[in-house]
């Protein structure tokens, strides 16, 4: 009598993840391996069963071998994962796949359990991760040595891919993805054009005429802000809760640069009153300072490096007192203070410098960097540094999905030379890439991690400032869902320091990707349990929940172009008294600027139509139920700050979504 194998093969529900070809398929166990007989023909989001009845028990069953075989076309197939039901039992082996199944080779998928370098018997599985590490280095090895690249000097190193075509398959959009993305382009595209001509203008002449292009994809909340853009309060509360809440610290002392010239004794005591009582608090955007500015079209942009003091109110209301547009220089006269009580259109301009020196820190340093860069670096080590076996790489793919080609698409599309930043930002043609090297100083450990990074600033436990209490109470969920899946695997800090591909990996982000970021606070190894979930926390926190509130906010705050302009096109006044209406319409971006910014913003703030929430990613990547249930957990305390937050919202007049479980992503994907 035989022995009865009960498989189960699932295909990916993507469009084009089935194949015509034909698949072949082997058990491998310990005694002895088995070939199917029949031969599978996958269909697209299905499962397929069938039944091997082998001569001989295979023994624990360690490997499932594939190969794929074809005539005349090479149809690739995606494999999302098979089980198998041995002998005897009712349980389920467990093979993980989720990647695509092409050519002639054999592809070998070992028994989901995730296992330590060190701590199996089995010699099969240390031969199968060496020997996966060194084709996963040579499929990401694009040059010679690396298969890191530098796309500019003194920035994180990124995937050597010229363009898509270099991508490998298994790190690119699925086809439903893709096809989305471009028709999201053209339909921008077109939206732009008829926004152009629908104008019937030559120029802006007054602050109404925006209105002739505020039509399209908007949200509830960029209304309210077409309406409120120029109140003080609206103003002041971007900096806690807008698209970009990373700049605002608490003042400790006035600032260096702000000079208070004889004659505003009155001011002076005002803002010490206020730094005394611990409500002072400052945009410093000196980072800007002497970058080169755009030249668009023949006509020359300008930049400023702006400082602005705000004092909160009793109420949370953060309101601003003073700015100072450009930092003193002794080769000019003194900066020109601009205050609340200045005539109504020196003070909108004002304010109209600061959100534009915002929108240009918001995109490259706390946007691209912070996020997108850093994803990347975490995404290419995890892919040379851990075999799938491994716990943490089981941990860390779903959050790196799609982020290499979306990162790809940004170099030759959004950031590179003549692409869309140089089409309409005053940072673009150049300055952009200045203004990352400086970034990168201010790229540290702690500015990545928000309990470190919001102390630091100043901002824990003001209730107004929701951006910091969700970002720490995601932290925190996020960090004990980490620390349950460790403790599984590392019971002890010993062998933490044992694991070799772990500390290749921390390597390799730090000193490689990173730029030899160590001598930013970057751990060069992992000495402990308690060091590897902090590191682990941060890898996960960037790639999911601090995307999400720096990406998801653009289409609402964005859109309306007053409110954060793209660029500037006349230099910063340097009087009040002179500012009229024709200055600030002069300064504001033109039409064709205007349009782009509303379709790129719209572009890249939609909710993606393939989205998968922090933590609901369908792969299972983990076999053993210890894992699952800590995932479970996870997602339950997900759902519990979900309605939280929920409650929270229903009481503000200004609800802050961004960092809502349900729509942050589990990877960086746009």
């Amino acid at each position: 009598m035989g022995h009865c194998y009960r498989i189960r093969v699932a295909t990916g529900a993507w469009l084009f993840s089935g194949s015509h070809n034909c698949v072949r398929l082997w058990l491998v166990g310990e005694r002895g391996e088995a070939e199917l007989e029949l031969q599978l023909r996958p269909v697209r989001g299905e499962k397929e069963e069938f039944v091997l009845d082998s001569p001989e028990d295979l023994g624990t069953l360690q490997f499932v071998k594939l190969r794929k075989q074809h005539s005349l076309v090479d149809d690739a197939w995606f494999c999302d994962r098979i089980t198998v039901q041995c002998p005897g039992t009712s349980a389920e082996t467990a093979f993980p796949c989720y990647r695509w199944v092409q050519g002639k080779g054999v592809l070998s998928l070992p028994e989901g359990t995730a296992r330590l370098a060190g701590d199996n018997g089995l010699d099969v599985f240390q031969k199968h991760r060496e020997k996966e590490l060194k084709e996963r280095q040579q499929i990401y090895c694009f040059v010679p040595t690396s298969s890191w690249a530098t796309w500019k000097e003194g920035i994180p190193l990124t995937i050597a891919a010229n363009c898509l075509d270099d991508l490998h398959p298994n790190v690119r959009f699925q086809e439903e993805k893709r096809l989305d993305f471009e028709w999201a382009l053209k339909a921008g595209a077109l939206e732009m054009v008829l926004k152009r001509v629908y104008t019937l203008l030559s120029r802006w002449n007054r602050l109404e005429d925006f209105d002739l292009i505020f039509w399209g994809q908007k949200s509830a909340l960029t209304e309210k802000i077409h309406q409120c853009w120029q109140e003080d309060d609206f103003f002041g509360y971007q900096f806690l809760n807008g698209t970009n809440p990373m700049l605002l610290r608490r003042s400790t002392s006035l600032p260096s640069r702000l000079v208070l010239p004889s004659g505003t004794e009155e001011l002076q005591a005002q803002l010490e009153k206020e730094l005394q009582n611990g409500s002072l608090f400052e945009a410093d955007f000196i980072l800007l300072d002497g970058i080169p500015a755009n030249v668009i079209k023949g006509e020359k942009q300008y930049l400023a490096a702006p400082l602005v003091m705000l004092k909160m109110e009793p109420n949370g209301k953060l309101l601003p007192m003073v700015i100072q547009i450009q930092p003193p220089n002794p080769s000019f006269p003194t900066p020109t203070l601009f205050l609340p009580s200045d005539p109504p259109l020196a003070w909108l301009l004002a304010k109209s410098w600061v959100r534009n020196s915002d929108f240009q820190l918001h995109q490259l340093q706390y946007h691209l960097l912070n996020t997108h860069l850093v994803a990347e670096v975490i995404a290419v080590a995890t892919m040379r540094c851990l075999p799938g076996l491994h716990p943490v790489f089981k941990l860390l793919v779903p959050h790196i999905r799609y982020t290499l080609e979306i990162n790809t698409r940004a170099r030759t599309q959004l950031i590179s030379d003549g692409g869309l930043f140089d089409q309409a930002a005053n940072t673009g043609g150049g300055g952009h890439v200045q203004l990352l090297h400086r970034a990168m100083a201010q790229l540290t450990y702690c500015s990545l991690c928000p309990p470190d990074d919001l102390a630091d600033r100043g901002l824990l436990g003001i209730p107004s400032a929701l951006y910091a209490h969700d970002a720490l109470q995601l932290w925190e969920i996020i960090a004990r869902y980490v620390e349950g899946i460790v403790h599984l695997f590392y019971q002890r800090d010993d062998i933490v320091r044992g694991d070799p591909e772990l500390q290749a990996w921390c390597r390799e982000i730090t000193e490689v990707g990173l730029c030899q970021a160590q001598n930013r606070g970057f751990p060069i190894s992992l000495q402990s349990r308690a060091q590897l979930c902090h590191f682990l926390t941060m890898c996960v926190f960037t790639c999911t929940a601090q995307h999400g509130a720096i990406n998801q906010g653009q289409l609402d705050w964005y859109a309306w172009v007053p409110n954060a302009p793209c660029t500037m096109r006349m230099p910063p006044p340097t009087t009040k008294e002179d500012v009229t209406l024709a200055t600030v319409m002069g300064s504001l971006p033109d039409i064709r600027q205007s349009c782009l910014q509303m379709t790129i913003t719209w572009h890249l703030g939609r909710r993606q139509p393939d989205m998968v929430p922090l933590g609901h990613h369908k792969e299972e990547y983990f076999s053993d139920p210890q894992a699952k249930a800590v995932l479970s957990q996870f997602q339950t305390d997900l759902e519990n700050l979900e309605n939280e937050i929920t409650a929270r919202n229903e009481q503000l007049d200004l609800p802050y979504e961004y960092l809502k479980p349900s729509r942050i992503e589990n990877s960086v994907t746009i």
